[in-house]
């Protein structure tokens, strides 16, 4: 099979997914405590996230999604154009495909064709060679380098990969080569704790946690397979919320993806501690259903309603979720008892004196 028909299997088996899923992850067992006295005024709020030495003008951004094909180029065409009437930071799908035909270069090229000022991240697997990784970065003059993980995807790939042993010392060579700032990714199991803290001595930037909740590119992959006998796989990982979760006080820049459904789950993943937060497959879906300024709308309504939600829980600035009262439910609270991370910390955050006059407007 081709590169390119890969791709575009890709994109079909993903909108299958999204028409099929039953609409609940763990982001549902995440509650914010209400404060009515909490609130502030909208004029206050900024939706400004500074991160690793990185600006973005709001904390969320359209996560790597695809590429290498003639249809697929007409999507990140139509994405770039999203993210240039949005502001929104934008990543590539895999660059893969770029290395093994260079024709089809002009499917990724587009997204800084049609978002010259835009912040683009390019995208490579952990086993691209440095310089694929720089070329990778100069074809779309990436801002930064995405370096997505995906062990659970390449096992059930029929042509998929079967080293992972060489990932780790990859990494960190490519890091040190490349002058944009380097980006570890899951596609869609999520990153553990352990993987998180392996990162800064890899010369990570960031990690984006990326996980179980969205796109199951394992169910993907299997659905490839002349026999699928590898349907339990499918949900291996951890969800999003969890891989914050277990990555709290790690002192490590965090970005967050996997599952992110509405502008209530991105408010959610900012308050488990994400710098920022990206949305792939109901992006997509919204881009192949109604065209790209379904998707301009889309992006700008979950904009304005994460403004009113900080304004609702007198969050001047995206980071200051972080300080907001929040409640662990279900199967998530049973993970975080069996890793040791502590809940009731997690609700009873604005019990501080300074927290409560701010509240209050008391100066007491």
């Amino acid at each position: 099979m081709s590169s390119a028909q890969r791709k575009d299997d890709h994109v079909r088996l993903a909108m299958e997914q999204q028409h099929a899923h039953s609409g609940r992850n763990q982001f549902d067992e995440v509650s914010f405590v209400h404060h009515a006295l909490a609130g502030i005024d909208r004029p206050e709020v900024s939706l400004a996230t500074v991160f690793a030495g990185i600006s973005w003008q709001a904390p969320l951004y359209i996560n790597a999604m695809t590429g290498g094909s003639v249809k697929t180029g007409g999507i990140n065409r139509d994405l770039a154009i999203a993210a240039r009437e949005t502001g929104l930071a934008l990543a590539s799908g895999s660059m893969h495909a770029y290395f093994k035909d260079p024709s089809c270069a002009d499917t990724f090229g587009v997204l800084r064709e049609e978002n010259p000022d835009g912040f683009v991240m390019a995208n490579v697997n952990a086993t691209a060679s440095v310089d694929n990784a720089r070329r990778a970065i100069d074809l779309i003059r990436a801002n930064a380098l995405q370096i997505h993980l995906n062990t659970a995807q390449e096992t059930p790939m029929p042509e998929g990969d079967r080293s992972f042993a060489s990932w780790a010392p990859q990494i960190e060579r490519i890091a040190a080569a490349v002058d944009v700032p380097v980006i570890v990714k899951e596609v869609g199991n999520g990153l553990s704790r352990q993987t998180v803290l392996a990162l800064p001595g890899l010369g990570v930037a960031v990690a984006d946690v990326s996980g179980r909740g969205g796109t199951d590119f394992a169910r993907i992959e299997n659905g490839r397979r002349e026999r699928a006998d590898y349907a339990y796989l499918h949900d291996w990982g951890q969800s999003t919320a969890a891989c914050l979760l277990d990555a709290q006080d790690t002192g490590f820049p965090l970005l967050a993806s996997g599952g992110v459904r509405t502008p209530l789950d991105v408010a959610r993943a900012l308050a488990l501690g994400a710098a920022a937060v990206g949305s792939s497959g109901g992006f997509l879906r919204t881009l192949l259903e109604g065209g790209v300024q379904a998707l301009v709308t889309q992006i700008s309504a979950w904009l304005d309603q994460l403004t009113a939600l900080q304004t609702m829980l007198g969050a001047r600035t995206p980071a200051d979720l972080t300080r907001c009262d929040l409640l662990i439910h279900g199967p998530l609270r049973s993970f975080c008892t069996d890793r040791g991370i502590d809940t009731r910390r997690l609700a009873q955050r604005s019990s501080s004196t300074d927290a409560l006059h701010e509240m209050t407007g008391s100066t007491r």
